[in-house]
């Protein structure tokens, strides 16, 4: 099969587009054929080796995956060869950068029915990111007023909708670029960061600042008098931890994306009922996925791209 594969840690010129086994299932297992797999940030981290995610080499990245059940492995019942399904792998494993992939079949759902197989790759580790920050850390409940800091990105598109679909006042930041997204996907209000300082902008205290920006410690610790006295910080900085208030019991939690297949699959139903929306902003064919890594290092990246076997 085709495959995107490094053979050792470095820039994205470690790609290589190549001829790779089929990988066959194993008990639990499934083998899917991929319709496709979504780019992530911690993509190009696993392949920098900056990350401390220990992926043996050769690896396939693309641990989002949207595809078809070819293949069963020994005890395999809840799907038959031919179902749609979508999943967050084990980011150790290969990935879905390849015709072929092998998933636990623990981590997969069936795919949303109401958008193209394609794009429900766009879904799984990014709205489990929100989901998990908003409601798990966070405790996110109706009436709270929340902050989302980089409301912009793909995570923040979903953080935006669940967090106002909970019912809860949402304030967001954004450049001028996504203004327009973010405020259609629920915010009650959008500051331009890139125009304000956050400090000044938000009108009162939030109860849960969300941060989902590369902010530097210093910038990230002045927000923390934002949240008011027993509030919560939660960040997917994981390069660094997220700022509290001890003498407020303001708690500051990093968020670490778990696979969970119960939730994904009520996310599922919430693209299917209407209540969330999935956004790709480009297709683009397996063999171009080293050039999306170098785009994405050089910091041009823009909204959330799926990943295609020719």
């Amino acid at each position: 099969m085709n495959a995107i594969r490094f053979h050792e840690h470095g820039g994205p010129e470690v790609l290589r587009y190549e001829e790779a086994p089929q990988p066959v299932p194993g008990a639990g297992e499934v083998r899917l054929r991929v319709a496709a797999s979504a780019f992530n940030a911690a993509d190009g981290g696993i392949r920098a080796g900056s990350l401390p995610i220990p992926a043996s080499l050769p690896h396939i990245p693309g641990y989002d995956v949207a595809g078809t059940v070819d293949a069963l492995g020994d005890g395999v019942t809840a799907f038959a060869v031919g179902d749609a399904v979508i999943g967050f792998l084990p980011m150790t494993a290969d990935g879905a950068a390849a015709e072929f992939v092998v998933a636990p079949a623990d981590a997969l759902v069936a795919a949303p029915t109401s958008l193209p197989l394609v794009d429900a790759a766009a879904l799984p580790s990014v709205a489990l990111t929100a989901w998990q920050a908003l409601f798990d850390d966070a405790g996110l409940r109706e009436g709270q007023r929340v902050l989302v800091v980089g409301a912009g990105g793909a995570v923040g598109g979903y953080a935006v909708q669940l967090a106002a679909h909970a019912g809860a006042h949402v304030i967001a930041t954004a450049s001028p670029r996504s203004a327009a997204s973010v405020a259609a996907a629920g915010a009650e209000q959008v500051i331009d960061h890139t125009a304000s300082r956050l400090a000044d902008a938000v009108d009162g205290q939030v109860d849960v600042l969300l941060n989902l920006a590369p902010l530097d410690p210093e910038e990230f610790a002045a927000l923390v008098p934002l949240v008011r006295s027993g509030g919560v910080v939660v960040s997917t900085t994981a390069w660094m931890p997220a700022p509290g208030d001890d003498e407020r019991d303001v708690r500051g939690i990093v968020v670490f994306v778990r696979s969970d297949a119960a939730q994904l699959a009520r996310l599922v139903e919430r693209v299917d009922a209407g209540e969330l929306r999935v956004e790709v902003a480009r297709r683009i064919p397996l063999a171009e996925l080293p050039a999306l890594h170098a785009e994405a290092a050089d910091g041009g990246l823009r909204g959330k791209v799926v990943v295609v076997p020719e």
